[in-house]
């Protein structure tokens, strides 16, 4: 079975940042809403709690119960993710006063922690965040500080439950990727066995099993993720997958049988539909962009029906 870390999307800039950081390590990750944990995936090797534009006391934050996944998962909260911990658990997160973005040391480090195994002394960190830790749950522990930020990362006592108020995953934490290999590997237990070719060929035996022989209509758009799709669709079930390509008339000049030809270099079978006279016609005295986006909508669900 292919192992596997879950990140819970709080809304960061950095997510997909994380994302890559942790397949850089050799291991599989998925990104999932903040409230959207595949709580019966078996895979499921430990959890990062990601970053976010909200302020864990806004009304508007986006919240979720990990009741259900502290203590059976190692968890990693960043940033935002370490706030919204100590938050829930009796800790305190106030504004800081002034935003605090840029570089920062390590005053001090437990270098005891797994979490900062063979970390340097004054270990350099980024620092992006309006608020911060003034006050850590009870039955937790300060592992790092830095001169401005006491607790700039802690441990739940006895727990394989840890929170950075830094970013390991962006390039100016210089140990960053050391932090998450110590994470992902060391405490996450990560076998270090997945690639993308490896990904290729589980995703194509996961669509034979679950297509069998039955026939696949695609629609295309001509960007990356629908194209991605139907290669790895094609190289699964080969002739029962067909595409569809509409032209709206509103691609570049040419587009629409350039589209087409790279298609066909690829082997897909595609269906070119040319429905610009019928887009156009349905938009014509429209301004409003939301109903505009209705009716484009509309129009595509139609033509790929018809």
């Amino acid at each position: 079975m292919q192992q596997k870390i879950i990140i819970l999307d709080f809304g960061s800039q950095t997510t997909q940042l994380i994302g890559r950081r942790i397949r850089e390590l050799d291991t599989f990750c998925e990104i999932v809403p903040y409230n959207k944990f595949p709580y019966d995936d078996p895979s499921v090797i430990g959890v990062i709690l990601s970053g976010s534009p909200f302020s864990v006391y806004d009304q508007e934050a986006f919240k979720v119960d990990l009741s259900a996944i502290r203590g059976k998962y190692p968890i990693l909260g960043i940033c935002y993710g370490a706030q919204y911990m100590s938050y829930i658990y009796g800790g305190k997160v106030e504004p800081a006063g002034s935003r605090e973005y840029g570089r920062a040391n390590l005053d001090y480090i437990d270098k005891s922690n797994p979490l900062f195994k063979d970390f340097d002394d004054n270990s350099q960190v980024w620092m992006s965040h309006g608020d911060t830790i003034t006050a850590i749950p009870d039955g937790f522990k300060t592992i790092a500080s830095t001169h401005k930020v006491e607790y700039a990362a802690y441990q739940a006592v006895d727990e394989l439950l840890w929170g950075v108020q830094f970013h390991p995953e962006v390039f100016h934490s210089v140990q960053g990727t050391l932090l998450l290999k110590n994470f992902v590997v060391d405490i996450c237990g990560s076998r270090q066995d997945w690639s993308p070719a490896n990904f290729v060929e589980q995703t194509i035996a996961e669509i034979r099993k679950e297509v069998g022989d039955d026939h696949v209509i695609l629609g295309l758009s001509g960007g990356v993720d629908s194209s991605v799709c139907a290669v790895l669709l094609n190289k699964a079930i080969g002739k029962n997958l067909t595409c569809i390509f509409v032209d709206h008339g509103m691609l570049r000049k040419n587009e629409f049988q350039e589209v087409l030809n790279d298609y066909k270099v690829l082997g897909l079978n595609v269906i070119g539909v040319d429905a610009s006279e019928r887009f156009f016609g349905d938009l014509a005295g429209v301004s409003d962009p939301e109903q505009k986006r209705k009716i484009i909508g509309r129009d595509f669900v139609e033509v790929f029906n018809a």
